[in-house]
């Protein structure tokens, strides 16, 4: 029966804000005591204990959403609080409520799931140093091991020492929780549980070859929410790597402005020749050292002349790692600047080029100093460094994922719970009940009936109306169903009926035929009942198809309706312009079908008939009529009917022929295998010798549609 977990909205919502109230306690009282704990999930671990991981989730995220607004780190740690919830969950059964020591497991768990991604997250956040509540352990270790071991190692004790106290206080909350809201809380989740097993077990055993809703609700769940996490945390860090360039392109574009000015453009030769002989030239390069000085990020100032034999010194700046350039040196073009170097040979100004070589990653701003008639005599060049952008793109990024991995665990956990308790049992609980329906008798239709009433589903959407719609019609359904049968049962009689009484009054024209619709319903069966014993086309020969030729074929010559008398009774030879006539009867067959169809168009006995009446006279080698098909282009049943019908042709008698003997028929049926007909069809009629002789000699022989 379908069970819908009732939560007791104000019980939950007060245990909920007690919860959030105890994760603020607890980490102020350890802050302010300046512990190395943080002891600010304790209230999580209670509400996933008593309710579950969706409450326990909402009070770790608004637990750490709130923080935010004090302390804007908190938001970034809040996937951890998220973490426990569902860790506590999972683990913990509701018979730990009985026996609260059994959740000392979850210290030793809770470690190992928050302080790997704590440390990681930590590590970023201080830019790949050490930092953290752990940071005094780490220092010490730090020496003997490196700095990320040590800070791992001083997060597993900090986590270590935080989750047991953590635990053992929600073990004493547990304890000291009345007995009465213990077993009301067990006895809710145990039936739940035991009814979400069975549905389970029953879908699984029932859709081995299928995808369960279920799964299908998970895919959407972490494929879409993963794509929008994952395009927010691109698009944003995208926008703070562009800011951050920005930023360093006005850095050096400023600064180059203030090179232009402090430069004597008029004494750049002088430079050149006489570097710090020249009047003015160690004023200038004091100079330039002061403006590097003015931010970390300054990496290289210069000045060039460009030449076509490449840049020549101007001025050039030691720095600790690099002697600098002596004036007049010749500077070979960077391979990162070989598209401007015409550009700059015309004295014209470039776009910042950004390079990564073995000066590191560099953002690079050339300013062109022009003289008094407006020609370029020189560019002044700032190289800002670059390596702050991944210093600080670690940090910004783990800050992003972090922060998106948080709203995922949220949107996902929701999203389930709500599936799971709106959709999935409800609808495999209907299912459930439906493929336990008995049709055995009145008793137990009723009784099958009454059941899904029970069910009561009442989830106050379009599940629900389709539940009320589905009981009321299910019951409406079963006052009807033996008249139903009765029905169809009659329409079934009428319809074979039909089928002959037209395929009689079409033989009854054509006195040369005799039993010819019969008996070449009979053949069709044998040869069928023989293909499929031999193995010949067993893929497309079902119970079905075989059943719809059989009953199809006595309206292969349905067309001959329209053949007038004379020609169809002429006891001599027919003329050209007759026998064109007469061959027009497979392309009139077709016609008369087809309008058959329209009015029963999903009758699967009548698109055989069709093929049947239009394709009997093609040939395997495409010399037949009306179409000229040729081999498999020709339906199967066709091709059953073409051996069926020329073998009972050759053995009767007409009026302007003597019947072929059974072994004359045999050999012509033979001989024209591969030509007129299908080689596998005529060795399936040549192996079923004796069944096709005592139908030929006595169509006395009472032919059994079942018969093989």
């Amino acid at each position: 029966m379908y069970y819908k977990n009732r939560y007791n909205v104000k019980y939950t919502t007060l245990l909920c804000m007690i919860s959030i109230a105890i994760n603020f306690i607890c980490g102020y009282i350890t802050t302010r005591l300046g512990l190395p704990l943080y002891l600010d999930s304790i209230g999580t671990i209670t509400a996933a204990v008593f309710v579950g991981y969706i409450p326990a989730i909402a009070v770790g995220f608004l637990t750490n959403l709130i923080k935010c607004f004090f302390d804007i780190e908190s938001i970034y740690y809040g996937i951890f609080n998220m973490l426990i919830a569902v860790c506590t969950a999972f683990v913990v059964q509701k018979d730990y409520l009985r026996k609260p020591w059994k959740l000392i497991i979850l210290a030793p768990v809770l470690t190992i799931v928050t302080c790997i991604p704590d440390s990681l997250l930590t590590w970023f956040f201080n830019d790949r140093a050490i930092g953290g509540t752990g940071e005094a352990i780490a220092v010490r270790f730090s020496q003997y091991i490196g700095d990320l071991p040590a800070q791992f190692l001083a997060d597993l004790v900090v986590e270590a020492a935080d989750k047991t106290i953590s635990v053992i206080i929600v073990i004493f909350i547990v304890l000291l929780t009345p007995k009465k809201i213990i077993d009301r809380i067990i006895s809710v989740w145990t039936r739940y549980e035991q009814i979400n097993k069975n549905l389970r077990m029953w879908s699984k055993d029932t859709m081995r070859r299928t995808v369960s809703l279920r799964t299908k609700l998970v895919a959407i769940l972490l494929f879409s929410s993963m794509l929008i996490a994952s395009i927010a945390t691109a698009i944003s860090y995208m926008l703070f790597r562009n800011e951050l360039i920005k930023d360093h392109i006005k850095l050096a574009e400023g600064l180059t402005s203030v090179i232009v000015n402090s430069i004597d453009v008029d004494k750049v030769d002088e430079y050149i020749a006489h570097g710090t002989d020249a009047e003015g030239y160690q004023e200038t390069l004091d100079e330039l050292y002061k403006l590097r000085g003015a931010s970390t990020d300054i990496e290289y100032i210069y000045v060039y002349k460009i030449m076509e034999d490449g840049c020549h010194v101007v001025f050039d700046l030691d720095t600790e790692d690099i002697e600098a350039s002596k004036p007049g040196d010749i500077i070979e073009f960077d391979p990162s600047f070989e598209k401007y170097i015409s550009a700059l040979l015309a004295g014209e100004s470039i776009e910042p080029v950004l390079s990564n070589d073995k000066f590191g990653s560099l953002l690079t701003v050339y300013k062109p100093v022009y003289d008094s008639n407006g020609v370029c005599q020189c560019y002044a060049a700032v190289d800002v460094s670059m390596n702050a952008l991944s210093t600080y793109g670690y940090g910004f990024a783990a800050r992003l994922i972090s922060t998106m991995l948080g709203f995922f665990v949220i949107v996902v956990g929701f999203g389930l719970w709500f599936s799971e308790r709106s959709l999935i049992m409800p609808i495999n609980t209907m299912a459930y009940c439906v493929s336990r329906f008995v049709y055995n008798s009145d008793d137990e239709r009723e009784q099958s009936v009454e059941r899904m009433k029970q069910l009561n589903i009442d989830t106050g959407d379009e599940i629900e109306n389709l539940y009320h719609a589905f009981v009321t019609t299910t019951d409406e359904t079963m006052q009807y169903i033996e008249d139903v049968k009765n029905k169809n049962e009659t329409i079934s009689q009428m319809q074979s009926g039909l089928i002959l009484v037209l395929a009689d009054l079409v033989e009854s024209r054509d006195k040369c035929t005799g039993d010819h619709v019969r008996k070449t319903a009979a053949y069709v069966r044998i040869i069928m009942n023989e293909m499929k014993r031999l193995g010949i086309y067993e893929d497309q020969l079902t119970d079905e198809f075989m059943n719809d030729v059989e009953s199809a074929a006595p309206l292969h010559d349905v067309g001959k309706i329209y053949i007038s008398d004379t020609i169809l009774n002429k006891p001599g030879k027919l003329t050209d312009e007759e026998f064109g006539i007469m061959r027009s009867h497979a392309a009139l067959g077709s016609e008369i079908i087809d309008r058959a169809i329209e009015i029963v168009p999903d009758s699967g006995y009548l698109s055989e008939a069709k093929n049947l009446a239009e394709y009997h006279h093609e040939k395997w080698n495409g010399k037949g009529y009306p179409n000229g098909i040729a081999a498999d282009d020709i339906p199967l049943s066709a091709r059953i009917m073409a051996v069926a019908d020329v073998f009972d042709a050759l053995v009767s008698q007409r009026s302007y022929k003597q019947p072929f003997t059974f072994e004359q028929a045999q050999d012509i049926i033979r001989n024209d295998a591969g030509t007129h007909f299908d080689p596998k069809v005529v060795e399936a009629f040549l192996s079923a010798e004796d069944e096709i002789r005592a139908v030929a000699e006595d169509f006395s022989y009472k032919y059994d549609p079942n018969n093989e």
